[in-house]
């Protein structure tokens, strides 16, 4: 399958760390980009097809690819979609590069996760919905407060126990995901509230390891994950041990 990659985006909160200037997706995990460890992960389950949509950064993005022989494994079309585009701007101009393919991958470009990336493909080709994507618990440390309309406070309950998940940036999608796509529109606040209307989509739960690189500190906790020989997004590590035992 195609993996469709938003490599467009400002990345505003990770600026004043030591890798400022970056476009994000181009920003280390120890010494590759998390570009890199994305792209490692699919196709260690075999997509090996990329479309790596650009905006911001997109120059630096294309020499990176240009210049890595690392890379040559991989097919890699560049698809420039505009410096401000949205997601769903993005995904749009992508439908060329996708072609007839009826099934195909995403990915926000900005989290790591241990995923067993079939059983995400498999929930959506065992349902008639028109997208699938990853659903994580946030790792948050508030408590949430419930009040009465006087400000009465009647619960507080902490963030963990509650069963709220965010949307973690692995998307599935059949090919009829580009006729609920509008111009100038995001894909999550307008083209998924239109899907689900239709109860087009399906949120899969998983309570394995994921990673946001929102922030610089974001990137420090994965440095840091990697240099401690803890990387559980690394999932190519852990077959290559097993096939050697």
């Amino acid at each position: 399958m195609k993996v469709v990659l938003f490599c467009g985006g400002l990345g505003m909160r990770i600026r004043n760390s030591p890798d400022d200037g970056l476009p994000k997706p181009l920003v280390p995990i120890g010494n590759r980009p998390i570009l890199w460890h994305l792209m490692r992960y699919y196709a260690h389950f075999g997509h090996t097809e990329f479309i790596l949509c650009l905006g911001h950064g997109g120059e630096a993005i294309r020499e990176y690819v240009r210049d890595n022989p690392e890379l040559g494994a991989w097919r890699i079309a560049l698809a420039e979609t505009g410096e401000r585009s949205s997601i769903g701007e993005r995904l749009s101009q992508a439908r060329r590069y996708v072609g007839d393919d009826e099934i195909f991958l995403a990915n926000y470009a900005d989290g790591l996760t241990d995923l067993h990336l079939p059983d995400l493909i498999g929930a959506l080709t065992k349902s008639d919905k028109v997208g699938a994507f990853l659903c994580i618990k946030p790792s948050l440390s508030y408590h949430f407060v419930r009040t009465s309309d006087d400000g009465t406070v009647v619960e507080i309950e902490e963030a963990e126990r509650i069963e709220l998940r965010v949307n973690g940036g692995y998307f599935v999608f059949r090919r009829t995901i580009f006729d609920y796509l509008r111009a100038g529109e995001d894909l999550v606040t307008e083209s998924f509230r239109r899907l689900l209307t239709i109860g087009g989509l399906l949120g899969y739960r998983y309570d394995g390891f994921w990673k946001n690189m929102d922030t610089f500190k974001d990137k420090l906790a994965l440095d840091e994950l990697q240099a401690g020989g803890a990387a559980p997004w690394m999932v190519w590590r852990a077959a290559a041990r097993a096939g050697s035992d």
